[in-house]
């Protein structure tokens, strides 16, 4: 199922997408899919990724509320998942596998441009999972957490900076002490970074902003 909304800029789009991303996941096991991939891949001018991590929690809890989440894992194959914690928190809110093309093909790219030193892209893809492998090892034993079993799905973490009704419907039970944005803000963040990616005017920027 592909996690891309129109990036027209028009109120309400991204939660019109977000429930019927929601309804095809059901609808798919109901049909008797047991993996459900989530995928931006196929982001373009007019098609804008998702936030991965909404995307995963948005369906996670509308499974849950069906009665239907244990029937069916969910994959992520993203572009916006490079670091440790990227990785921590979409697990943390019910992915069961994820595939990090873009960081993946960045490695590759160093490669062609003769930034790692030697090191063949296949090593550096190894060494790059290993470290986030360690990575999520370590968070999950801060929580005292030892598998990744325990840790998937289990949300703890606490929201800064998104108001209650998107963490109702779609972190549901995580705590957040405070408001902030509505889903059409989040539409709006993610629409100023996927210009930048498919600019109007002039070509595309080698290099994006690294952003927050």
């Amino acid at each position: 199922l592909e996690i891309l909304f129109p990036a027209t800029g028009a109120p309400g789009v991204l939660e019109k997408t977000l429930d019927r991303i929601c309804r095809y996941s059901e609808d798919a096991i109901d049909e008797g899919y047991s993996i459900i991939i989530l995928s931006d891949l196929n982001s373009n001018p007019g098609h804008a990724a998702i936030p991965s991590v909404l995307a995963a929690a948005a369906v996670h809890h509308y499974l849950i509320r069906a009665g239907k989440r244990g029937k069916a894992d969910i994959v992520m194959e993203v572009g916006d998942v490079r670091e440790v914690h990227h990785f921590a928190t979409i697990l943390g809110y019910g992915a069961s596998a994820v595939n990090p093309y873009m960081a993946l093909d960045t490695i590759r790219q160093m490669e062609k441009d003769d930034l790692l030193n030697g090191i063949s892209s296949d090593k550096a893809i190894q060494n790059y999972i290993k470290s986030v492998n360690s990575g999520l090892l370590k968070i999950f034993s801060k929580m005292g957490i030892s598998t990744l079993a325990s840790y998937q799905g289990a949300q703890i973490f606490e929201i800064v900076g998104i108001n209650s009704a998107v963490v109702k419907k779609y972190f549901t039970g995580t705590v957040s002490r405070i408001e902030g944005l509505s889903l059409d803000d989040i539409a709006t963040e993610t629409l100023q970074k996927h210009r930048k990616g498919y600019p109007t005017r002039g070509g595309v920027q080698k290099v994006l902003d690294p952003g927050g």
